[in-house]
């Protein structure tokens, strides 16, 4: 989604882009609360449509802070680019999820109302630059922000839960009801913040990065516990741990993927990366 200011209203919504334009000033004045952007940072904003958003960050940032916008309609990077200064918005017409975000400098505070047909293969996408990101302030689907928070036990909890709380301390900050967009979107939206947990091994027990001895093997395996979520985790991961290895890594198997903190699901992939059975 993209945002969107009523001296604009010429513009009209492609539905390719996934675009519905933010209205409401109370909703955007709370969202830059929640950035709470600071004079001279710089900011990465995906998708800044008819710069709603933009706006208030540009004048929060003040003289020494600058945006490097993404925005994949042309039409609208025209209008960007004429608006504002290069020297406070640079404007990239491309792809969010062919955008290389290593040609920007690091830290990166990453902010925008992502596109909800495809937000979640951006977040994934966005995982790859961990270590570049300082934070990130998204507006989403509710349903996506739920799954996203969802803890151990929760109906929620899925397998996009697992693979960015490993990776991130996931805050949702507040909802947005769909009168605060045109055109009004048949869903319920939410904004949430995701903030990279730290990597070193002194950090406290719930503010540290979890590290899978073979993240790509973590990711295959959560996404098959979560692709048969209904059977145990003895049925489900039959292929991944032996009965006897279950006892070992101390996770019940007759337990479902659901039931599973994070934490857990790291040992049951790393048991698995040491004894491959």
């Amino acid at each position: 989604m993209s945002g969107f200011t009523p001296q604009s209203t010429h513009h009209r919504a492609r539905k390719r882009f996934g675009q519905n334009f933010l209205v409401d000033q109370s909703i955007i004045n709370r969202i830059v609360e929640s950035i709470d952007p600071h004079a001279g940072q710089h900011i990465v904003e995906i998708g800044p449509g008819q710069a709603a958003l933009t706006r208030k960050l540009i004048a929060a940032l003040g003289s020494g802070g600058s945006i490097d916008a993404i925005e994949i309609d042309r039409d609208l990077v025209a209008r960007l680019v004429h608006e504002f200064d290069a020297g406070k918005l640079r404007v990239h017409q491309a792809d969010a999820m062919e955008f290389d975000f290593a040609t920007l400098p690091a830290p990166l505070r990453v902010v925008g109302n992502l596109p909800y047909n495809i937000s979640t293969p951006i977040l994934f996408r966005l995982c790859e630059y961990e270590d570049r990101i300082s934070d990130m302030t998204f507006m989403l689907q509710k349903e996506v922000v739920d799954r996203m928070a969802a803890l151990a036990g929760e109906d929620a909890r899925g397998r996009l839960s697992v693979m960015l709380q490993y990776r991130f301390k996931i805050e949702k900050c507040f909802d947005v009801p769909p009168t605060a967009f045109k055109p009004v979107p048949a869903v319920d939206s939410s904004i949430v913040r995701l903030t990279p947990l730290a990597a070193e091994h002194d950090a406290p027990a719930g503010a540290r990065r979890l590290k899978p001895k073979d993240e790509k093997a973590f990711a295959l395996m959560v996404t098959h516990a979560f692709a048969k979520r209904r059977k145990m985790l003895r049925n489900s991961l039959s292929a991944w741990v032996t009965p006897e290895g279950w006892s070992t890594i101390g996770v019940d198997p007759k337990a479902r993927a659901e039931d599973l903190t994070t934490a857990e699901f790291v040992a049951i992939s790393d048991w698995t990366f040491v004894n491959k059975p």
